[in-house]
């Protein structure tokens, strides 16, 4: 049984197919998953991405809609990782290492809520090429 964390990117595909789905399908279907971790953050990413889609037309208002209840409905399937202070420390040292090669604020708190389970999580999951490719560089297994 493996312990996983999704960062927003991933965490989309499984509710909106896209390019990337297929690997998460596989990911479910191939191994057991006993847990998956979000940091609460996203609960608000999720709806400015699928608002997003909205405002580009690869959804509908009603789409979009019941996307984000349904996320809410699943809520209970996730081991949510809280936003506090140490979270927000460790997303400022990160920033301070990555902010040069393009570390964002919002990816940055989703690397350090992984970080902070790093020794739980077998797995990184995230479709952001530069989020990957700093979680690497953190010693985090990344799908």
């Amino acid at each position: 049984m493996k312990k996983v964390y999704f960062d927003t990117s991933s965490l989309i595909k499984l509710y909106h197919y896209e390019e990337g789905t297929e690997l998460l399908d596989q990911l479910f279907e191939n191994n057991k998953l006993s847990t998956v971790f979000l940091s609460e953050l996203a609960k608000v990413e999720f709806n400015s991405a699928i608002w997003k889609k909205v405002r580009t037309q690869e959804l509908t208002h009603d789409e979009a809609q019941a996307m984000s209840t349904f996320f809410e409905t699943d809520y209970s399937k996730f081991q949510f990782v809280e936003l506090n202070s140490e979270i927000v420390h460790s997303s400022k040292f990160l920033i301070a290492k990555y902010g040069a090669e393009g570390l964002r604020t919002l990816d940055s708190i989703q690397l350090a809520s992984a970080l902070k389970l790093k020794n739980e999580v077998e797995l990184f999951v995230t479709a952001d090429k530069l989020l990957k490719n700093i979680a690497a560089k953190e010693r985090l297994s990344i799908y």
